[in-house]
């Protein structure tokens, strides 16, 4: 059974006054926090297993979500103190706790109806084959509309080319890929790719469900809206 991570250590400056108060994963949308979507989410595709990051305000964290047996999950929390330690170096962070196995990463401050099921055959192709990590890459939104990578007809990931996608957030990556990342130590997930996009190293695939950066009070709002619409 694989591993799933959800990033949740970010200050979210553009959500401010929400943010003040509460981690930005923590702010409700559609009736819940946005994080217990992507918990259900995980717990509906049968990946139990989870580490959670924080930083800013991170104790409402675990004092909301708990160990995670209200949503049948085994929740583990990696902390980082009130600054974090950016992408990378809170998965670097949090390697003690996800073990050997390649493994899931989810941006907590995202919104998608992909199916973490996929992730299954994804963990498996990197565990046998060269690749240190896919990517989800969705259309591109109003707020990247040049995109970040570029998706070649093998399905390989690259930094140059065109058209480009954009990450959706989503990913499942070896650990080996953060090896080299001193724990506790601030760093970017995205040199990181571009350096195993360098070296052939990174596949994906084009999402075209539904996807939200719920970046701003605005996109919060609309998603909000939305979903509550679904119902």
């Amino acid at each position: 059974m694989i591993q799933a991570m959800i990033l949740a250590a970010g200050r979210g400056e553009r959500m401010r006054p929400l943010t003040d108060t509460l981690p930005k994963p923590l702010l409700e949308v559609g009736g819940k926090p946005l994080i217990v979507w992507h918990i259900e989410r995980l717990a509906s595709a049968g990946i139990s297993d989870i580490v959670i990051n924080h930083a800013w305000l991170g104790y409402k964290l675990p004092e909301i979500l708990g160990d995670g047996s209200q949503f049948n999950v085994n929740i583990e929390y990696s902390a980082e103190g009130e600054t974090g330690l950016e992408t990378a170096g809170g998965i670097a962070n949090a390697l003690p706790l996800l073990g050997s196995q390649p493994f899931l990463v989810i941006n907590g401050d995202i919104w998608c109806d992909w199916s973490p099921l996929e992730a299954m055959e994804k963990v498996t192709h990197i565990e046998n084959h060269p690749e240190k990590a896919w990517l989800l890459m969705v259309d591109n939104p109003m707020h990247n509309p040049e995109g970040d990578f570029h998706i070649n007809s093998f399905g390989k990931v690259y930094d140059e080319g065109v058209p480009k996608l954009t990450f959706s957030g989503i990913g499942v990556y070896h650990p080996s890929l953060f090896m080299h990342i001193e724990k506790g130590k601030i760093a970017k997930l995205a040199p990181l790719l571009r350096e195993a996009m360098a070296n052939n190293s990174v596949f994906g695939q084009h999402y075209k469900g539904k996807w939200t950066d719920v970046g701003t009070p605005e996109r919060l709002a609309q998603l909000d809206k939305e979903l509550r619409t679904l119902k």
